[in-house]
C-alpha cells in the first residue's frame, strides 16, 4: 500500500525531502548497532518443513512421510519457538486448541480415500478480522472485543473448513485493520501487541495484515489469509518477502470479516509462491447470498487458477509501466529497473511509462468513502454479534478505548474513529459524491483508461519500499506504493518479491482490470519462476548496512 497503514491520506509519490528524513533516520539507527549487537541476534533452529509449499507438503502426505497432525504439530512447535521465545516475532494472537483434532480427522479421512482437494490437511493461519465460530476469538485486535465469538463461521472460514484446511490460529495486525489514527505503528494491536519483521527485527512488517506476512515469511504456517482495504495484503507481503494476492472486490465474500469499508475490502492468500497463492485464491472464492458483490462474480470466479502457472506467461504480454510510483529510492528502481529487463528478456512488450491518470482530491475522496463506509459497516457487523458482543457500536467502542487508555492508546490515539462516528448516514451527497468520483478516477478514468489506450494486459510498479524502523513515539514512516488505483477501483493486485536492498525485501506489483487474475497470476508466475527472488528471513537485528 501506498501508506503502512490501510488507509492512504497521502500523494502518491514520496517527496524528496520526505524520503531524506526516513533515509537519514533508518540509516542512524542501523549504523549505530555494533558488531556485538548483530551477533545477539537469536539462534533459529533448523525447521524440517522451512520453505516448503503445498505441493511438497501432499506429496509427504501421500508417501506416509508425514501426516497432517505431524505437519501441525510441527507448526506449532515452530510458532512456541520462533513467536514466543527467540526472536519473539509476535505474529500469531491465538492458536486454535482444536488444531490436532481436525488434523486428525483429515488424517483419517485420507486413509480412507476421501481427499477434500489440494488444501487437505494444509495448515492455514487467518487474520484477527476474520470470524471463526469455534474456540478462538476474533478481536481485529481490540480489547473491545476481547471475548467475542461470532454466531457463525465468516465465508472464508467455511471455505476453508470445506476445502480440508487446518485452521491452525489468528494472526495478530494493525488495530481496525489500521484505520484507528493517523499516527498509528502498523503492526500493533492493544490485544496482541507489536509484530516485528523477520528480515530485521527492529523494522516494521507494515499493516494492516503484519502478522500474516510474518507467519508465512517466517515459515510459522504454509499460508495465510490477510485482508486488505488499501494495501494491507500488498504492503506487508512486499516487506516480508513473499507474494500477496489482493482479488478483485466481490471474488470472495466478505461476510463475517470485521469491516473497513464494503466498497474496497476483500481477503486474499499470502504464501511463499505464487502457485500456493493461487491454490488458496481457488479455494475462497464463489458466490454468497450474504455479500451482494459475490453476484458479479459468476462465471468469473474460479475453483483452479492452477492452469495459469504458465513459466512462459510473459511471451508477448503487453505490460505497462506505471512511472508515477517510481522514485521511492534509488535502490528500489535499480530492483524494478532489473525486473522489467528480465520481462523484456521473457519476451513481454513494455509500454514505459503507461500512467495511471492522478486526480489531485483522488486522497480525499477515497478518505470521505471509508469514513462513512467504516461507521456503518461497523455498526452493521457489531449488531450482528448481538448480546455476544461487548460492544455494540462505533460509539461505544470510542468510549471503551477512552475507559482503557494505558491499554488501548499508549502511543496513539483513535483520531480516525472519532471522524467516523461523526459521518452520517450512506445516503449523504458528500459520500455519494466522493464514492462516484472515487471509482470514476481509479476504474474508467484510471486504469481501464490507461488499459485501453496501450492495448494492456497488466500494469507494473514498485510495491513499496523496504520496510522502515518501528516507531512508536511519531508513527509509520512514508516509503511510498502502488496500492491506491486497484484498491479504489475494487480491481486485483498480486505482489512478487523482486529482490533485496540493504537485506530487506521489496515486491513488484502486477495489477489490471476486474477479474482479470487468471492473466496477473500467470504474468507474476512467470516472472518468479526467472527470478527466484524469495529467500527465507535470518532475523537480524537491524538492517544490513554494508558500505
Amino acid at each position: 500500500m501506498p501508506h503502512p497503514s490501510d488507509h492512504d491520506r497521502r500523494p502518491p509519490l514520496l517527496s524528496r525531502r520526505g524520503f531524506l528524513r526516513w533515509g537519514v533516520a533508518g540509516v542512524a539507527a542501523g549504523a549505530g548497532s555494533s558488531r556485538e549487537e548483530a551477533s545477539r541476534r537469536p539462534t533459529v533452529p533448523p525447521f524440517e518443513l522451512d520453505e516448503v509449499t503445498v505441493a511438497e507438503l501432499q506429496q509427504g502426505m501421500k508417501s506416509g512421510r508425514f501426516t497432517s497432525r505431524s505437519v501441525t504439530e510441527k507448526y506449532l512447535e515452530r510458532i512456541e519457538q520462533l513467536d514466543r521465545r527467540g526472536p519473539s516475532l509476535n505474529a500469531v494472537i491465538e492458536l486454535n486448541p482444536e488444531a490436532l483434532a481436525i488434523a486428525g480427522e483429515l488424517d483419517r479421512e485420507r486413509r480412507a480415500g476421501r481427499l477434500r482437494g489440494p488444501l487437505h490437511g494444509i495448515p492455514v493461519l487467518l487474520k484477527d478480522n476474520l470470524g471463526t465460530h469455534d474456540r478462538m476469538m476474533t478481536t481485529a485486535g481490540s480489547l473491545a472485543l476481547k471475548g467475542s465469538i461470532p454466531p457463525r463461521d465468516s465465508f472464508v472460514a467455511r471455505r476453508l473448513r470445506a476445502a480440508g484446511a487446518v485452521m491452525v490460529g489468528k494472526t495478530n495486525l494493525s488495530e481496525w485493520a489500521n484505520f484507528r489514527s493517523h499516527h498509528s505503528t502498523s503492526g500493533w494491536s492493544g490485544r496482541g501487541g507489536l509484530t516485528c519483521n523477520p528480515y530485521a527485527l527492529d523494522r516494521n512488517p507494515c499493516g494492516s495484515s503484519s502478522g500474516s506476512a510474518v507467519a508465512v515469511a517466517a515459515n510459522l504456517s504454509t499460508l495465510a489469509v490477510g485482508t486488505e482495504t488499501d494495501g494491507s495484503i500488498v504492503c506487508p507481503s512486499s516487506a516480508n518477502g513473499i507474494v500477496g494476492i489482493k482479488p478483485t472486490v466481490g471474488l470472495i465474500s466478505r461476510a463475517g470479516i470485521i469491516p473497513i469499508a464494503h466498497s474496497q475490502d476483500t481477503a486474499g492468500p499470502m504464501a511463499r509462491t505464487v502457485a500456493d497463492a493461487a491454490l488458496l485464491l481457488g479455494a475462497l472464492t464463489g458466490a454468497d447470498r450474504d455479500d451482494p458483490a459475490t453476484a458479479g462474480s459468476g462465471g468469473k470466479a474460479l475453483r483452479d487458477y492452477s492452469p495459469f502457472l504458465d513459466p512462459a506467461g510473459l511471451r508477448g504480454a503487453r505490460i505497462g509501466v506505471a512511472r508515477r510510483f517510481f522514485g521511492i529510492s534509488e535502490a528500489v528502481d535499480r530492483l524494478m529497473d532489473e525486473a522489467l529487463e528480465v520481462m523484456k528478456d521473457q519476451g513481454a512488450e513494455l509500454i514505459d511509462p503507461a500512467e495511471v491518470e492522478w486526480h489531485e482530491q483522488f486522497g480525499l475522496a477515497e478518505e470521505l468513502v471509508l469514513l462513512y463506509e467504516f461507521k456503518a459497516d461497523l455498526n452493521k457487523y457489531l449488531a450482528e454479534l448481538g448480546s455476544r458482543g461487548p460492544v455494540r457500536s462505533l460509539k461505544e467502542v470510542i468510549q471503551f478505548n477512552e475507559r482503557h487508555r494505558r491499554q488501548e492508546m499508549p502511543y496513539f490515539g483513535q483520531d480516525i474513529l472519532i471522524e467516523a462516528e461523526a459521518k452520517g448516514p450512506l445516503t449523504s451527497p458528500e459520500y455519494l459524491g466522493a464514492l462516484a468520483k472515487s471509482k470514476r478516477w481509479a476504474a474508467q478514468d484510471g486504469i481501464d483508461a490507461v488499459m485501453d489506450k496501450f492495448r494492456l494486459d497488466a500494469l507494473v510498479a514498485p510495491t513499496g519500499g523496504p520496510a522502515w524502523v518501528t516507531d512508536l513515539v511519531d508513527g509509520d514512516h512514508d516509503v511510498g506504493g502502488s496500492s491506491s488505483p486497484a484498491a479504489v477501483a475494487g480491481y486485483p493486485n498480486i505482489t512478487v518479491p523482486a529482490g533485496f536492498t540493504f537485506g530487506l525485501p521489496v515486491g513488484l506489483s502486477f495489477f489490471g482490470r476486474a477479474y482479470s487474475e487468471p492473466k496477473l497470476i500467470k504474468l507474476a508466475y512467470a516472472f518468479e519462476q526467472a527470478t527466484r527472488h524469495r529467500r527465507p528471513p535470518r532475523f537480524l537485528p537491524t538492517a544490513e548496512l554494508k558500505v
